[in-house]
């Protein structure tokens, strides 16, 4: 396979330089990960060995989609690469060396849910005021710190960071932080932040395991490096210190994760650390046409600070953009909905060629609404994933436990469930005892009859019993026999076999799926430790993209901007375009935060292949209220050359921009203020009024359809006939509707009835 041949010369000089720092500028839609799997495959067809390349992803799903590409260039020895996700192969390395650092090679890895479990039980022993010391909050101070290296050593010592608490009326975060690192600690446990941050403690204290993986990892590639955060930085800058045979691949105008600790400077800032740095630009755009690429460019432009680059795409200029005015937010989702059927008949698209985007997960309510009475099916991203279900997390608690005992959360999450006789004053006993003798709670849980009275006694004595038996087989036994054994023995089976209501029927399912998950784990040949407590690993890590639901589905995708970042789709929608909320009120107030809200807009505009769709609401309900609305600034900043007819027309006469409006804004909410009055809440649809069908309307046999015949559409009204073309099966019909105008129809898809 000549994989080189494929490449445009940009894409080949970049795979074929392989010594040295290289930094690979990917513009939207470039062909980022063809060039970054190939320059792998060429790596190991120059003789490389794949034990040492170390390849970094954001997502499990990017990861294995880069090794299956590699696997057909260069076969099995694709599977020999070191690649994933940050946290799972610094995980991985964590589980070989965690000794050195006093953790236990099976240490647990919380998730967020467990975070935050821990954090609220401290906040009640502290008996502080959960609403001061919100548990996100807290949550996030604390995973800060850990991106940024600060210990909570450090942190109590920092003079800066305590003043700030303290003015915030939160001068507990500290102890919380100390308290909170120490929990984890005796629980053999670590957070997705720990992964990184106790990495860097490991290659920072032991120059021996640093100078081992340095000589290991002879050459690095980093995937969106314009992502990364200071911990991940100075872990990729101390593996590459010997070598320097370092790949970074990324996009300034696509760096949008800056409130989770992502620093743009580490991709601007590249050619600094490493000055004698090779770099290609990807710039030609193989996915959008030309209208939306030059209007993405026309608005990313405005940034200030960024790499330079032209990118340009050789498709086919595409339609005008289009964008639509709405009364409410409610009229926004029936403008959006319209449109989406009406295109999908028209061009007899599926529903998964549309997206809707938006800025906040609480603007998917107008839109789902309106998309159920159309009777259009859709799917949200970023909802309850698999492994976040209760039934799941509970049972995974039972595994956890029988291979790290001290797992603290997963001990409180199940003592009592099934229910056996184990309640809060038990639960609160064994933890006040634990404290006060400086012990882990499962040391209590085993020596239950020294600490306990009664009933009390015999019952925790028995749960510890039992998770020693699910230990004693887990050693000895595959990880699906194991699984069953303990979802059959703890009693979980039972207790959701015997709710016959359809949510309990649906969690005795997934239950039985995760059982099947495991099987199938258990028989993979790709893989050689197959435990239960290697499974368990790779679910923790998996990444928010990983358990989307069924790809092929034909379903309207609704999500976040955020979410969207590396997906595709032939018509979008970016919904909800108004000052304060795209961009956001909360990122007014600097110019760094003001072009990070405008990167999120270019990469919501590159998501559209063919077309794309801007809308924005003049009122919008906010916490009860209704609000009056200020187009978004990026509606300002696109050229209006690449926008629909309709709306230049509409801005032109807005004085040439949106001022007018904005003018007019002004003026409405001085009026309602001075003079109040109940509003009226008119309809301002640019869509024409609705057809009420013909009462018993029901579809007619159209194979005998003529030019010139009376039919009637059920949302389209009545028309004639105009025009028949096409082969059997695939007749397109052009008919001239008395409201609409003419229009064109597949006849299969088309649902008319001839009068």
């Amino acid at each position: 396979m000549d994989y080189l041949a494929g490449l445009n010369p940009s894409q080949r000089s970049a795979v074929e330089q392989i010594k040295g720092p290289v930094m690979i500028v990917a513009g939207a839609g470039s062909g980022k990960t063809r060039v970054i799997t190939y320059r792998v495959a060429h790596l190991i067809q120059k003789g490389v060995d794949p034990f040492n390349i170390l390849v970094l992803t954001f997502t499990n799903k990017a990861a294995k989609e880069m090794r299956e590409r590699i696997m057909s260039v260069v076969g099995q020895e694709a599977k020999n690469i070191w690649m994933g996700t940050f946290h799972s192969v610094f995980a991985r390395i964590l589980r070989v060396e965690a000794e050195l650092i006093g953790y236990p090679k099976n240490f647990t890895i919380y998730d967020t849910d467990d975070t935050k479990s821990l954090l609220r039980a401290i906040l009640k022993e502290m008996n502080l005021d959960d609403k001061l010391y919100n548990v996100n909050h807290v949550y996030g101070r604390i995973s800060s710190a850990k991106n940024n290296l600060i210990s909570p050593q450090e942190y109590n010592k920092n003079e800066a960071l305590m003043a700030e608490d303290i003015s915030n009326g939160r001068g507990q975060l500290g102890q919380i932080y100390l308290t909170y690192a120490q929990r984890c600690y005796r629980a053999g446990a670590m957070d997705f932040d720990d992964l990184l941050f106790k990495t860097n403690v490991l290659l920072n204290k032991f120059p021996d395991i640093l100078h081992k993986y340095q000589h290991q990892f002879k050459y690095l590639m980093v995937d969106e490096y314009q992502d990364t955060n200071f911990s991940q930085y100075l872990i990729v800058k101390r593996l590459a210190a010997v070598n320097e045979n370092i790949c970074v691949v990324g996009d300034d105008a696509q760096s949008i994760y800056a409130f989770r600790g992502a620093n743009i400077q580490n991709i601007l800032n590249f050619q600094k650390d490493y000055p004698d740095v090779k770099v290609f630009k990807l710039e030609q755009n193989y996915r959008s046409t030309k209208t939306i690429v030059n209007a993405a460019n026309s608005v990313i432009e405005k940034n200030k600070n960024q790499l330079e680059k032209n990118v340009f795409s050789e498709n086919e200029d595409g339609d005008k953009i289009k964008v639509k005015r709405a009364f409410s937010d409610n009229e926004e989702g029936k403008i959006v909905a319209e449109t989406i059927v009406e295109d999908q008949m028209l061009h007899a698209l599926k529903y998964k060629d549309f997206a809707i985007l938006y800025r906040t997960n609480a603007q998917s309510r107008a839109m789902e609404e309106a998309l159920r009475k159309m009777n259009v099916p859709y799917k949200i991203y970023g909802g309850t994933s698999f492994y976040q279900r209760k039934e799941i997390k509970d049972l995974i608690a039972y595994f956890r436990l029988t291979f790290n005992p001290n797992d603290e959360e997963a001990l409180k999450r199940v003592i009592n469930y099934p229910r056996r006789g184990i309640g809060d004053t038990t639960l609160d006993k064994i933890m006040v005892t634990a404290d006060q003798h400086q012990y882990r709670l499962w040391d209590v849980v085993v020596n239950a009859q020294m600490f306990l009275d009664g009933r009390s006694s015999g019952a925790v004595g028995n749960f510890g019993l039992m998770i020693q038996s699910f230990q004693a087989m887990a050693k000895s036994s595959s990880a699906f026999d194991t699984a069953m054994h303990i979802a059959q023995h703890s009693g979980i089976l039972k207790d959701l076999y015997e709710d016959k209501s359809v949510e309990g029927l649906a969690r005795y399912e997934n239950i039985q799926e995760l059982l099947n998950g495991i099987k199938e784990f258990s028989e993979r040949e790709d893989i050689e430790e197959k435990g239960l407590d290697v499974f368990m690993q790779d679910i923790a890590l998996l990444t928010n993209d990983d358990n989307d639901k069924d790809p092929n589905a034909d379903t309207v995708s609704l999500m976040t901007i955020h979410s969207s970042k590396g997906l595709e789709f032939r018509n979008v929608f970016i919904v909800g375009l108004e000052e304060n909320l795209f961009p956001s009120q909360l990122a007014l107030n600097s110019r760094s935060e003001l072009e990070e809200e405008r990167r999120l807009f270019y990469v919501a505009v590159t998501r559209a292949e063919k077309k794309l769709h801007l809308s924005y609401a003049t009122s919008r309900y906010r916490w009860g209220t209704l609000n009056n609305c200020e187009p978004s600034r990026f509606l300002d900043e696109l050229d209006p050359s690449y926008l629909a007819l309709d709306f230049q027309e509409r801005r032109a006469s807005a004085a040439g921009s949106f001022q007018g409006e904005r003018v007019a804004w002004k003026q409405k909410e001085a009026d309602t203020f001075s003079k109040p009055k109940p509003r009226v809440m008119k309809t301002t649809s640019i869509l024409p009024k609705a057809h009420v069908p013909t009462e018993g309307f029901a579809p007619s046999d159209t194979s005998s359809l003529q030019v010139g015949m009376e039919v009637e559409h059920e949302r389209f009204g009545f028309g004639k006939v105009v025009s028949l073309e096409g082969g059997k099966g695939d007749i397109k019909a052009t008919i001239f509707f008395k409201e609409l105008g003419q229009k064109q129809l597949l006849l299969k898809f088309a649902k008319l009835r001839i009068v």
